[in-house]
Parts: C-alpha cells; sequence; structure tokens
C-alpha cells in the first residue's frame, strides 16, 4: 500500500490538462487552491492501518487499503461505513475516493451478469484491471453524470449527440469516446478515471452503453475546475480565513475529445440493458457511502459545541436542546448507512452488495438532515459567523486592536480562537466547505427525487396490504 507521501509523489508524475480561471494549471499538487482536495485523498492513504481502512484482498490475498477492495462479506460493508464517518470527521472534507471503490464494485457485479447472458470477457478484463488497481494502491475516480443536454430527451434523440458520452469509433485496437462528464469529485486526484453510463438505455442509445477505465492524464482529456465559494481566500496566505486549514474537496467538468481507449479497459460495450443496472448498483453503493456525511455533521456539532462555550451561553437550556438535537439527527444518518451494510447480500458473482432500499433511504436523510444541522449551528454561533472582519483586518497594527477587543466572547479566550471556530462553521454552512458538505448531500449520489423514485420501486407496498387486510378479516 501506499504511503501518504507515495501518494503525492505519485500525482507529481501525471500530466493531466487542467484550467481554472482561463488559465492552465501547471501543477495539481503545488496549486493553493487544489492542494487541499490532494490532502484530503492523501488522508485515505496515511490512515490506512487496521481492519477499518483495510482489507484482504480476495484476489491475491494480500493486505489492501479498503478503497481498492471488492466487498467479500457483510463485515466488509460495515467497516466501509465506519471507515467512511471516520475519514470524514479527520478531514471535515470530501476525501474523494468513494466514488472509485463503489464503482469497482458495482462492476464486478455487471460484467459478470453481462458475460452471463452474452459469453463475453468483461469479468475477466475487469478482475486483471482490479488486479493492477490493489497492486499499485490506485485512487480512481467515478465519472457517471453526463452533461444531458435537453433533459427531456433521450441520448440518442439530443440535437448534440456529445451531450452524452458515446462511442464514435472502433477498430481491432479499441474504441474511442467524446463527451463529458460533470461535477466529477476529485478527478484531479485520481490516476485512473472509470467512466459509467448515467442512465437507462434503450436499443437506439447502445453507443452510449459504454464503461472504461483509463488513466486521468490520457490524451484528449481534460479538465476545468469547477469554482467554490471563497475558493480565493485559499490565495490570500493567511492562516484562518478558509475555515478548515488542512483539507478540501474539489470538482470538475471533464471533456473527453476523443479520446482512444484499448479494448482490454473497455467492460461494457452497446449492451443497453445493462446500462440502468449499473446505475442502480452503482448509486446504492454510492449512497451507503454517504455516512461521510455523519463524519462531517461531527465536525459542525463540535464546532456548535465549542462556540457556545466561547460564546458563554453553552448552559443555556435551549442551546443544549439543539445541540442533543444535532445530535440525534447526525446519528440517523450513520444508523441507516449501517443498516443498509447489515441487510446486504452477496451476489451471484461473491459480491457482497447493500440493502438498495436503506441505502436509498439513507441518502433521503443525508438530501435534509445537514442542511437542519446548518440551521441549527448558525442559530448556535450568532450573526458574527458571516459578518466578522477578515484575518489581515485582525492582523493589522492599527486596527487589530479593536476586531480582537470586540470580537472577544467568554474570559480566557483568545478572540482568535473565537474567530478560527466562527470560520470553521461559515466554512462547513457556507464558504469553502459547504460545497462538500450541502450542495453534494443533496446532489452526489442523486437528488431527492431519485432517492424517492427507488424507495417507491423497493418499499413493497403490496407486503404491507396484505398485512393490513389480513388484520381487519379483508380476504
Amino acid at each position: 500500500m501506499k504511503s501518504k507521501e507515495e501518494y503525492i509523489e505519485s500525482l507529481k508524475k501525471l500530466k493531466p490538462e487542467v484550467y481554472m480561471f482561463g488559465e492552465r494549471v501547471k501543477s495539481v499538487v503545488d496549486h493553493p487552491i487544489i492542494r487541499p482536495s490532494v490532502n484530503a485523498m492523501a488522508a485515505t492513504y496515511e490512515l490506512a492501518r487496521g481492519d477499518v481502512m483495510t482489507a484482504t484482498s480476495h484476489l491475491t490475498g494480500n493486505r489492501i487499503n479498503r478503497f481498492t477492495h471488492i466487498h467479500q462479506s457483510n463485515a466488509d460493508l460495515v467497516n466501509k461505513s465506519k471507515m467512511e464517518r471516520m475519514l470524514g470527521c479527520y478531514t471535515g472534507a470530501c476525501f474523494q475516493r468513494c466514488a472509485g471503490m463503489d464503482a469497482l464494485n458495482a462492476l464486478s457485479i455487471v460484467t459478470y451478469e453481462i458475460d452471463q447472458k452474452h459469453g463475453t470477457e468483461y469479468n475477466r478484463r475487469f478482475l486483471k484491471y482490479l488486479g493492477y488497481v490493489q497492486e499499485d494502491d490506485l485512487a480512481c475516480g467515478a465519472a457517471m453524470t453526463d452533461a444531458k443536454g435537453d433533459r427531456s430527451l433521450r441520448p440518442a434523440e439530443q440535437p448534440d449527440p456529445d451531450q452524452y458520452l458515446h462511442v464514435v469509433k472502433e477498430d481491432e485496437s479499441g474504441i474511442v469516446v467524446r463527451g463529458s462528464k460533470l461535477h466529477q469529485t476529485g478527478v484531479l486526484n485520481s490516476h485512473d478515471i472509470i467512466a459509467m453510463p448515467t442512465r437507462a438505455m434503450r436499443a437506439e442509445d447502445r453507443d452510449y452503453a459504454v464503461s472504461f477505465a483509463i488513466p486521468s492524464d490520457t490524451a484528449g482529456i481534460m479538465y476545468i475546475y469547477g469554482r467554490q465559494p471563497c475558493d480565493t481566500r485559499k490565495m490570500e496566505g493567511g492562516t484562518f480565513d478558509v475555515g478548515n486549514l488542512y483539507y478540501g474537496g474539489h470538482e470538475c467538468m471533464v471533456i473527453f475529445d476523443d479520446v482512444f481507449v484499448p479494448w482490454e479497459r473497455v467492460f461494457m460495450y452497446r449492451e443497453y440493458e445493462f446500462a440502468a443496472g449499473l446505475v442502480e448498483r452503482f448509486a446504492s453503493y454510492h449512497r451507503q457511502s454517504y455516512a461521510c456525511k455523519a463524519g462531517m455533521g461531527d465536525v459542525l456539532i463540535g464546532a456548535a459545541q465549542t462556540i457556545a462555550e466561547y460564546n458563554g451561553v453553552a448552559q443555556a437550556p435551549h442551546v443544549r436542546d439543539k445541540i442533543t438535537e444535532m445530535n440525534h439527527l447526525n446519528e440517523t444518518i450513520f444508523c441507516c448507512s449501517l443498516a443498509c451494510a447489515y441487510e446486504g447480500s452477496r451476489e451471484a458473482c461473491g459480491t457482497y452488495y447493500v440493502n438498495s432500499l436503506m441505502a436509498n433511504i439513507t441518502k433521503l436523510h443525508v438530501t435534509r438532515i445537514p442542511y437542519e444541522l446548518a440551521k441549527l449551528a448558525h442559530e448556535i454561533a450568532g450573526g458574527a459567523v458571516v459578518t466578522m472582519p477578515s484575518e489581515k483586518d485582525f492582523r493589522d497594527p492599527k486596527i487589530g486592536k479593536y476586531v480582537a477587543r470586540y470580537l472577544q466572547g467568554v474570559e480566557g479566550v483568545p478572540a482568535e480562537y473565537r474567530i478560527r471556530m466562527l470560520r470553521l462553521i461559515e466554512s462547513l454552512t457556507m464558504g469553502l466547505g459547504a460545497a462538500c458538505y450541502l450542495p453534494e448531500s443533496m446532489h452526489g449520489a442523486g437528488s431527492p427525487q431519485a432517492q424517492k423514485i427507488m424507495i417507491g420501486r423497493q418499499a413493497n407496498l403490496g407486503g404491507k396490504k396484505q398485512a393490513a387486510k389480513r388484520l381487519c378479516g379483508i380476504e
């Protein structure tokens, strides 16, 4: 397994074509806006020890990073949830490696299913690729969300055929793909990209039913960095205006401009009837992964409790009630993630799959609870969370003494500590960290309606009606 330092050095060897603010980025690792997200991914290597963060490969029997593992038991699924909460708390940010893990597990199931129907060799290709990922301890980015164009039209109906990633050419050596994937979490910190279709397909959409894995700096791939609230604060050289001093996340628009993929890295090609199953498998695994938001919630609750103490209101009954409510809501997320792991089951290929209904319920809670936690944290913190002067004002030789004096809370706690904690709350709920915590809670792994659709399909209303009718004597 790679160390944190070895991971960072491995990123330096990659040469992706990256743009930010209309300019080419020379070094992903050294750019001050991107580096916190590198640090967050690096934490998945730094902490890789023990049964929670590591596992035994079913291919080789070697000890591997859990992010490269194919789940072999319910215990694996449970440890995945525990790992994600722990990392969410440790980084207070998106650590960006979950989607790749979830893509690997989904493909382990679906490639096997395609082979069983069509006599193809996708699963053999996939297992060979998986061995390479485990041996080199690679971080994989999962590319699912297409640009989609006119949402009322299917992929093959779009006026611009490139609104969905698709195959434009094939020969004996491989395929050529064109299109874009949006909202790609941590993709600049990934060694490889695993692409998958974004929706169910019909026969006329067959060219869009494609899945593959390629190095992230493959020729023809371009990255356009997504802006975040307060992102240029990272370039100011301060020590606390960013809130979270060490970690962050990022998203990119990824352009595939006639990118070549060799056949040995292709895991689905034109098997359109399996696109929906791949999307559903990945989505369920990834919705379980939102145990990470319970970890970030731990940080926000800790910040809310601390600022209450700094403000001198921690013993007020209504504040204590709010903190209790925050804990109750936050633990609900984790309970649901654990439930879908404990209720998971073995697929025909040997991979363990989460309980899909409970995974969708996990994620639907995540679309609501973090917003409520943010509101409660704002109530406790007070208005200073959005009205404080900058760190430069605090450091200024003339006016700094006034900033420190009038932002003082309880005696014995330096004003700087209070400012730092308020900035962390701001970051998590409105600033840099909010991109990882709030909008990602809403739209990551699918928006609320996507979860409601799956819950509606899987809730077994027929069985519930039968139970009710039996008890009141209706045949």
